[in-house]
């Protein structure tokens, strides 16, 4: 007998396929938003770590669904990889932790920021529990980062995470820049997985960021340059660490 692979049993698997989207991931944003209706007065949004691209299919299809196309939302995804064309969406490729991939989003928003961000990234996951939550933790940091830069004060922020024993630090961390955190795991999300998401609602802002405020990119990228934005490095990237050492 010829054994089918996990993918292949799993409903939503299926369900992608059927309806086109890009990979089963697109279930757990849906789902999102339908229990936390993430999706009411978005007009601008950032999705980072994109690629293969689910998650901005769902964003234009919901987005901007009955929409005239002056009226539509402006999506824009980043991420290192290219991805095939979305209509709908602006696609940058670019590293989340470098001052010009913001320079380039907020160029794509004519100065202002975003209402929303979300992140579905995650690194190769290498089956070694502390490791793959450490590096998941560190991405889960830069995209922290490079949203205190992009969101609006009053803006929401949703990023995948991985269980583990820094969960309720995360949490405590992510309270310091939003009014309300919840960590919720998607029915789509398959129950052996030790991924859940972070929810995080009414961005309060970094002193000088409010809604009415407009940027460009010459007012942010040198405050953005003074900070040193952290860079994210997968474990093991040995090139990485000899170049760290020779600076």
């Amino acid at each position: 007998m010829v054994k089918c692979s996990k993918d292949k049993r799993d409903i939503y698997y299926r369900l992608a396929k059927d309806e086109g989207w890009r990979a089963r991931s697109a279930f757990k944003l849906i789902q999102i938003d339908e229990r936390f209706n993430l999706f009411a007065g978005v007009q601008k949004v950032v999705d980072l770590c994109a690629a293969p691209g689910s998650w901005s299919q769902v964003l234009a299809a919901r987005l901007n669904k009955n929409k005239e196309k002056n009226d539509c939302a402006k999506i824009v995804a980043v991420d290192l990889q290219a991805m095939a064309p979305i209509p709908g969406v602006i696609q940058i490729q670019g590293d989340i932790t470098q001052a010009k991939t913001i320079s380039d989003i907020i160029f794509q928003f004519n100065g202002e920021r975003a209402d929303l961000i979300v992140c579905d990234g995650a690194p190769d996951v290498t089956g070694i529990h502390d490791l793959d939550v450490y590096s998941q933790s560190q991405l889960l940091a830069s995209a922290l980062n490079i949203t205190r830069h992009l969101l609006k004060q009053g803006g929401n922020f949703v990023a995948k995470m991985f269980h583990g024993a820094d969960t309720s630090l995360i949490r405590s961390q992510f309270n310091l820049f939003f009014q309300t955190v919840v960590i919720h795991k998607p029915p789509s999300s398959r129950a052996s997985s030790i991924e859940a998401f972070a929810i995080c609602f009414n961005f309060k802002g970094t002193g000088s960021n409010s809604e009415s405020e407009n940027l460009d990119s010459s007012s942010l990228v040198t405050p953005v340059a003074d900070q040193q934005l952290a860079r994210y490095l997968q474990c093991g990237d040995l090139n990485a660490l000899l170049a760290s050492s020779t600076t």
